[in-house]
């Protein structure tokens, strides 16, 4: 579906320039019926009918099947989570995921189902309402694409053809029936689009709730996911134009220019900049409590949360020799500086002790900080570590050094092993690591928890790094460490001192270091922003490109694989899709010829604004006289709806479940419907 802009301008130039019949007057102003005036009327039959079409294609069978469906098994347990407050991990911002849980809540969902996995029953839990709501958000994409449309062309007929498509859209449907964030996105993203064309009479009550409206659906397309970003630039570019055409608009002062402008940056930037960050702010309010996302973030982020280790601790701010710590990465999945008494395997470097980093909390995650050249036995108050300092870090269970040496790593084979070498503290000159803080001149103290900090290699030259890789059985399938030649600093090469013990130093409260409210939400956007990056299909996975979705030549499995299970399949209706991309194509050739007609002085009247397809069939008038050109549109009209009606009927089992035989066995429902060999229904 395409939307063609066209001459519709809200301010217009003074009233002596006005080409004859524009609807413009001279304060700027559009003259365009007010809210409830004719253009925004209509029938309104043809609404009342896209409201229930629309719910009753997208609530109908919303209970089937009572198992979790595909990615159910992630966004229904993060709605859990909410109910339990329970902290999490995920790539996405947590509006879509609070609204789930939400939704769950309010329906008397108690969130003690596990959602392990697809295909579980849910037996007795209330899970309907998690559904129903995703559902219900659904269903207001054809009602706000209706609206969209007849808005834009002021044509009903066009608003309806455009509802239809959607309406009867089988991937539509599938998409909006289950706990998933799709739909919830679509729903502020459409939002955003129709506040986005509605508001107009500037200044007026009228105008002031469209544009609020506006800023607000903005906030929730990029609240639920980082692809509402997408939205906020074709509204930010649609208000750039909108500006551009003011400042031309000789009637207007510069005074009503600025009021303008500063409008807009109240409603499009900082009304949806306070929303965000607000939803943000309840997000951390509202999960309080350890859980599995606590691993992703920095341990000063962990501090807050109840039931942590690191919860209203107490341990020395500053490090110090003698210590007794443990070195956290701080890549995502980074993990514990962690040595044991197993040795790298024969031809894998050095065969000695090897050093991995570990994920979970362990006794061989501890280390002591010792001098270059003693054991600190000195009595009194221990000396602190400093930027700039050089140091030997013992293995506490195993007495071994931290190690460098200009073996190969075992997977990274660029960068150097690092090993644990030596007795009971005793090695050479390899063992020594210069310690640099982050950000940091010489001299200045480690902080607990606060500082990020680097350890360079003084013989080689490299710095401690996590590669983030999974070492084979051998090396107990923890994550390998490397020395790294290359020394630009990043996650993979940054640590923070987490458990700091030292009876000699004074211990403060880590209440005191834990972060405000605009450094966890900084750090909560990096972690993100990271996990987006690092998202890649697992070995065996499936997955599709990019290309295929556009031609529906690939669906997606919901539900069931065999002829005795209940069986869902996300596939676009056909003669939707392909309608589509033949829209996609017509629209630049109509406009190339559009452009052509007007320079060679053609009249095109309301045809330079519509939608692709009502303009072609309303262009019949080009090939026959009245009134045999008006029955032509109404076939060519009629044709369209029964040709995606009977699509629909078609394929509407792929959304609404099926079972018994599949698509390519005698007696199958589906028979003969799979037109391409990679529909896998």
């Amino acid at each position: 579906l395409k939307l063609a802009t066209g001459e519709r301008h809200r301010y217009g130039p003074p009233a002596a320039h006005l080409p004859e019949g524009d609807p413009r007057s001279v304060d700027g102003a559009s003259a365009r019926p007010p809210a409830g005036g004719d253009a925004s009327k209509g029938p309104s039959g043809l609404l009342m009918l896209v409201v229930v079409l629309s719910f009753s294609t997208r609530l109908y069978k919303i209970t089937e099947p009572p198992h979790v469906c595909w990615d159910e098994t992630h966004f229904g347990k993060m709605g859990s989570y909410y109910i339990n407050r329970t902290f999490f991990f995920d790539v996405h911002p947590p509006l879509g995921k609070m609204l789930i849980g939400l939704a769950g809540y309010v329906t008397g969902y108690d969130g003690t189902f596990p959602f392990m996995k697809p295909g579980d029953k849910y037996e007795h839990h209330d899970y309907w309402g998690m559904r129903g709501f995703c559902a219900v958000l659904g269903s207001f994409l054809p009602i706000f694409a209706y609206l969209i449309v007849r808005e834009l062309s002021q044509s009903h007929t066009a608003a309806l053809i455009t509802a239809t498509l959607l309406i009867f859209d089988t991937g539509c449907i599938t998409i909006s029936q289950y706990i998933l964030l799709d739909p919830i996105l679509l729903f502020f993203i459409m939002a955003a689009v129709l506040s986005m064309v509605k508001f107009d009479q500037p200044f007026s009550w009228y105008w002031w709730l469209w544009l609020l409206l506006t800023g607000a659906s903005l906030a929730g397309a990029l609240g639920v996911k980082f692809v509402g970003l997408f939205v906020i630039l074709l509204v930010g570019l649609h208000t750039v134009w909108d500006l551009w055409e003011l400042l031309g608009d000789l009637s207007l002062s510069l005074v009503d220019i600025a009021k303008h402008f500063l409008a807009r940056v109240a409603g499009l930037i900082l009304l949806p900049l306070f929303l965000y960050v607000t939803t943000f702010a309840i997000h951390f309010a509202v999960l309080n409590k350890s859980g599995p996302g606590d691993g992703f973030f920095s341990s000063a982020f962990q501090s807050r949360l109840v039931g942590n280790n690191l919860y209203n601790a107490s341990m020395p701010e500053y490090l110090a020799y003698g210590s007794t710590i443990t070195v956290k990465n701080l890549r995502i999945a980074g993990g514990y500086l962690h040595s044991h008494w197993h040795l790298y395997p024969e031809g894998v470097g050095a065969r000695q002790q090897q050093v991995t980093a570990y994920l979970h909390k362990d006794y061989n995650n501890l280390w002591l900080v010792q001098r270059k050249d003693d054991n600190d036995s000195r009595s009194g108050t221990p000396d602190l570590v400093r930027h700039g300092d050089v140091i030997r870090l013992e293995h506490k269970e195993t007495t071994r050094n931290l190690h460098g040496h200009l073996h190969a790593a075992p997977l990274t084979k660029k960068h150097f092993q690092v090993t644990g070498y030596g007795v009971n503290g005793t090695g050479d000159t390899n063992d020594l690591w210069q310690v640099e803080v982050c950000g940091g001149q010489k001299g200045d103290p480690v902080k607990v928890l606060r500082s990020k900090v680097r350890f360079l290699h003084r013989a080689t030259g490299c710095v401690l790094y996590s590669s983030g890789k999974t070492l084979p059985k051998w090396g107990w399938e923890q994550v390998e460490v490397t020395c790294s030649p290359y020394l630009k600093e990043t996650p993979s090469s940054q640590w923070n001192i987490e458990d700091h013990i030292n009876p000699k130093l004074p211990n403060i409260s880590l209440s005191v270091l834990k972060p405000h409210f605009l450094e966890i939400l900084l750090e909560s956007h990096i972690v993100m922003i990271r996990g987006n990056s690092g998202l890649k299909p697992k070995d065996n996975e499936m997955n599709s490109k990019p290309w295929h979705w556009p031609i529906n030549y690939q669906g997606l499995r919901f539900s069931g694989v065999n002829d005795t299970e209940y069986r869902v399949y996300l596939l676009g209706n056909p003669v939707v899709w392909w309608v589509n991309l033949a829209g996609l194509g017509l629209y630049p050739i109509m406009v190339a010829v559009a452009s052509v007609a007007l320079q060679r002085g053609f009249s095109l009247g309301q045809k330079r604004r519509g939608i692709t397809f009502d303009v072609l069939l309303k262009s019949t008038d080009l090939l026959l006289r009245p009134p045999y050109s008006d029955w032509l549109q109404r076939l060519g009209q009629v044709a369209l709806l029964l040709s995606v009606l009977y699509s629909f009927y078609l394929f509407h089992p792929l959304s609404y479940g099926m079972t018994g035989p599949l698509a390519h066995e005698p007696g199958s429902a589906m028979a003969g419907l799979k037109w391409m060999d990679s529909w896998e229904f």
